[in-house]
């Protein structure tokens, strides 16, 4: 039998971030605080970066008793506040979200059609 963790860590990436295919692509670079915090070489030594002096914190440990107080005992665990959801004033017209969700697959279309190309030129 092994041992229950005591905590559990969880990293919050997307939060208060835009990463888009066209405008705003993930680089590795946007990885490298994950990465740093991660520590795979000694998962033990894990810091938080989330405390209540540093609210903004990305990197937050839970105790196993904190994820059983919670109303649905589940790890889909927030703890930035939104800050595209506090001002519903501030969104975008429907039409230009649609038009920014049928650029995204264009372009992801167009990726998944080079890569397959690549994927069917090696064979």
């Amino acid at each position: 039998m092994t041992a229950s963790p005591t905590a559990i860590t969880s990293s919050s990436l997307r939060t208060n971030k835009d990463f888009t295919l066209k405008t705003n692509p993930l680089a590795k670079g946007d990885l490298n605080e994950f990465i740093d915090c991660y520590n795979p070489d000694n998962r033990n030594k894990r810091k938080a970066t989330w405390s209540e002096n540093n609210p903004e914190g990305r990197w937050h440990s839970f105790t196993y008793e904190e994820l059983i107080a919670r109303d649905k005992v589940n790890l889909d665990i927030f703890w930035l506040r939104d800050e595209s959801l506090e001002d519903s004033a501030n969104l975008s017209n429907p039409d230009v979200l649609a038009l920014e969700i049928v650029e995204d697959l264009k372009a992801a279309l167009t990726q998944f059609e080079s890569i397959e190309e690549e994927l069917s030129a090696e064979e």
